[in-house]
């Protein structure tokens, strides 16, 4: 039997020798190439069911989706209640300052995280994150004066920037084969849920009395951090973190855990050993190459790195985020007065983002990402310039043309539901395929870096474009969003379904050949290709 064993689709063939256990798992080699592929038990949400526990980590570690959605929504509202706008008069340089501070925070807290994860662990590295957010969270609750929020956001930042990287690897790292998309797909819906619950949190208290009306809101966010910083210490470590360390008994545990079988099962320890070949290739990458960080810009993978950065960029020029933080300005600028419709509506905004995350779950891996890249933008580009056309026409005179100020609600509402299925979700996907596994944490963290820099920019910027010119803002991203038709059009390549080998060849680089020699020495060292053996022949 060859020595090279790789992963391979779960479709059984002729060619190929199935293995069914009677606890639901499954594994299938194929006899020619010596290729594999396993299951624990049923995939998506069925397949929850035989990992309870794995799930259950899961869904508590996606708290930290919710503190960094719960800032997103609650801010809209803050900046536009009464006693907050007395107390701190803010320029629109100031507003977007207060906003796009949070990001630049977020952007040195994702970098920093993946230094500590490696370096203490990812369960201590998630409680000291949701200790900063407490803390920058508590600073701008009690904040007296500009400054004083200013560092509250800049601090609570850090933290959030930190857990939208630790949160979303420590549930891959806990999840089984079958069930990692699922559950990294409930981070985004986290995420989402998050945004719901801080904008109508603001909404309601909105007509309190003096500061209470925004404090409230604003500390309630300490809510979720406590919970997640005291409830991570229950938390089982990262079977893979364990390995990494050589603490292989101890992984095995809690892997036994996760799975919820025995020592003897041969899935759970077919696991295993994939971890410390994961191991043996980190060693020798670390050992052997020293700083690869330049490796990103080099001739061979520039055009990868320019697809993780450029789907980040265009996810945050989409408009997306100046929606969260400033809908009811955007919403007072196409004609709806009074504070509470203006409120109404951007809060449906963000419910109708909640709803179109749904069908993404299943789209993903039946429709391919670029057809939904180029269907998001090109809806996301009209729903923009139709808004454009529309305040241009009846801004002079809205109370004539309310009419068509309801059109535009419509467009801003085509527009989140396009972003749902499209740019949303797979931002954060790409990352994780094009980069060949040598270098693919370091792709993803340069991609997520230019996700918070934008984020960290759109923030700035968009007050003051609203002030100079509404119009002219939905054009400005309407021509984005075209661009991003173009750019989906032009530069992604289609990786539903295709195998890291395949995605090297879209490429034509040699550096993820060179990574799957590596794995198949490293697979032959540990020994699966004898219990791949001894499991089928048993």
């Amino acid at each position: 039997m060859p020595s090279g064993y790789l992963p391979l689709s779960l479709d059984s063939s002729d060619s190929s020798t199935s293995k069914v256990f009677e606890n639901g798992g499954v594994l299938i080699v194929h006899r020619e190439t010596g290729e594999y592929t396993y299951q624990f038990g049923p995939s998506g949400l069925k397949g929850l069911l035989h990992t309870k526990y794995a799930v259950f980590c899961s869904l508590f570690a996606s708290i930290g989706g919710v503190t960094f959605g719960y800032d997103q929504g609650v801010i809209s509202n803050i900046l536009v209640m009464r006693d907050f706008m007395h107390r701190f008069p803010l320029s629109p340089f100031q507003t977007g300052l207060l906003t796009a501070v949070l990001e630049l925070g977020a952007l040195f807290g994702a970098l920093e995280a993946g230094i500590f994860a490696d370096k203490y662990s990812r369960r201590s590295s998630i409680i000291l994150a949701s200790v900063i957010f407490c803390v920058g969270s508590l600073f701008q609750t009690v904040a007296s004066s500009v400054e004083v929020l200013m560092l509250g956001r800049a601090v609570g930042g850090v933290g959030i920037g930190a857990l939208s990287m630790l949160c979303p690897l420590y549930i891959s790292e806990m999840a089984s084969p079958e069930t990692r998309g699922s559950l990294i797909s409930l981070e985004q819906f986290s995420i989402v849920f998050g945004v719901v619950l801080g904008f109508w949190a603001g909404f309601l208290t909105r007509s309190l009395d003096g500061s209470s009306s925004w404090r409230i809101p604003l500390g309630i966010q300490i809510i979720p951090g406590v919970i997640l910083a005291v409830g991570t210490l229950w938390l089982p470590p990262s079977p893979r973190l364990l390995v990494l360390r050589g603490k292989k008994d101890k992984a095995l545990q809690t892997l036994m855990k996760l799975r919820d079988r025995d020592e003897s099962d041969p899935l759970v320890r077919l696991e295993l050993a994939e971890m410390q070949v994961e191991a043996k290739m980190a060693s020798e990458l670390g050992s052997g190459h020293g700083n690869r960080w330049r490796d990103l810009f080099g001739p061979s993978l520039i055009k990868r790195t320019m697809i993780g950065v450029g789907v980040m960029f265009f996810q945050q020029w989409s408009g997306i985020n100046a929606l969260l933080y400033y809908g009811p300005s955007l919403m007072r600028s196409i004609g709806l007065e009074g504070d509470t419709i203006s409120l109404v509506m951007s809060g449906f905004v963000n419910i109708m983002q909640l709803v179109a995350v749904i069908p993404a779950f299943f789209l993903l891996d039946s429709v391919g990402r670029k057809p939904l890249l180029k269907f998001g933008a090109l809806l996301m580009s009209f729903s923009h310039i139709a808004v454009a056309i529309i305040i241009l026409w009846g801004s002079g005179d809205w109370p004539t043309h309310r009419t068509i100020a309801w059109v535009a609600v419509g467009m801003i509402y085509l527009f989140t539901a396009a972003y749902g299925v499209s740019f949303g979700p797979i931002a954060w996907i790409l990352p994780t395929e094009v980069f060949p596994l040598s270098l693919r944490s370091k792709g993803a963290a340069v991609s997520t870096a230019s996700n918070w820099f934008n984020n960290f920019l759109i923030g700035l910027i968009t007050p003051s474009l609203v002030y100079i010119s509404p119009a002219g803002t939905f054009f400005l991203l309407g021509f984005a969003c075209a661009c991003a038709f173009v750019w989906s059009l032009l530069v992604v390549p289609e990786t539903k379904g295709v195998s890291l080998e395949e995605i090297d060849l879209l490429f034509s680089s040699s550096l993820g050949r060179a990574d799957l020699e590596r794995r198949k020495r490293a697979q032959e060292e540990v020994g699966i290709p004898s219990l791949l053996r001894d499991i089928t022949e048993s």
